[in-house]
């Protein structure tokens, strides 16, 4: 019985963590809008950026905690890793001002999140 309540509660630390990520990249696509209309939107961006990459890190830990100990598939590791990833190339592009990529990667990271929440 215990074994499965923990369970549990790594399945919910794992949803929650997948719909922060999701809310987080949500976000920037809004801050973005917003860094086009007014002066504090590049603050409201950066800001997000550092979130959505701390929502990514936590995706890889709740994972990880939820695969180790129960010795279950490491998928969602690999995902989550994937993930972070990407995460990471998209702060390295908006940094470098590549909008073209950017953007594009924003709505693809958007998509596979939503993808991602939709199958827990």
């Amino acid at each position: 019985m215990a074994t499965q309540a923990t369970a549990q509660r790594r399945f919910s630390f794992l949803q929650i963590a997948i719909t922060v990520q999701t809310l987080t990249i949500f976000l920037q696509a809004v801050s973005a809008g917003l860094l086009l209309t007014s002066s504090y939107g590049e603050t409201l961006h950066s800001v997000g950026a550092r979130v959505m990459y701390g929502a990514s890190m936590l995706y890889v830990l709740a994972a990880a905690l939820a695969w180790k100990p129960g010795g279950g598939s490491p998928r969602p590791v690999w995902h989550a890793s994937g993930f972070l990833v990407l995460a990471s190339v998209q702060v390295v592009l908006g940094i470098a001002h590549v909008p073209s990529v950017h953007l594009p990667l924003g709505v693809l990271m958007f998509g596979l999140s939503v993808l991602a929440l939709a199958r827990r």
